[in-house]
């Protein structure tokens, strides 16, 4: 049977519907350096003398002092370091981060990560801790089964600085002996 179709269409009209704000996409590393310098800008006062705002965090703290009888104990203000609120990392994000660094198609890459989640998602929930070098040593403390689903309470460690080049080498010639 024939169709009395034209090859041309006309596209469906659609009615204009409201749209959630999306966050922002995910900022470069340059960006994200500079965020945190402007986060860590201090006041001018602390600025002409050249202090930072981690410099207050280095000084040593005291012991506390026993207090004389009806004594009142003098407020003390702790420091903290500014937490910057990003939007957390999805798997469309970490799909084309990881084509970024690695310079394989999208295609290619796309069902390698998400096997990957699929195995560390399986060896959470089996109760097992992760060691993976880049990422750190994350230790499950606990977990707890709910309604919605399994709340896994763990522990990130992740190394202070990279090993230097040479420590790399040793150490990838201990895991191919």
């Amino acid at each position: 049977m024939a169709s009395s179709k034209t090859g041309s269409r006309k596209p469906a009209t659609r009615k204009p519907t409201a749209r959630k704000a999306l966050p922002p996409k995910p900022a470069t590393k340059a960006r994200l350096a500079e965020a945190a310098h402007k986060a860590l800008v201090t006041p001018p006062q602390q600025a002409k003398e050249g202090a930072t705002a981690l410099d207050s965090l280095d000084k040593p703290v005291s012991p506390p002092q026993a207090l004389a009888a009806g004594q009142e104990p003098s407020p003390v203000v702790v420091a903290s370091a500014p937490v910057l609120n990003e939007p957390s990392l999805n798997k469309r994000e970490l799909i084309d981060e990881a084509v970024l660094r690695s310079g394989v198609k999208k295609k290619d890459a796309k069902p390698v990560v998400e096997a990957l989640l699929a195995i560390l998602g399986e060896t959470v929930a089996s109760g097992r801790d992760l060691n993976l070098k880049p990422f750190g040593k994350l230790l499950l403390k606990r977990s707890e089964v709910r309604s919605n689903g399994t709340v896994h309470i763990c522990r990130l460690r992740q190394p202070s600085e990279q090993p230097q080049s040479g420590q790399e080498i040793a150490e990838d010639a201990d895991i191919s002996s």
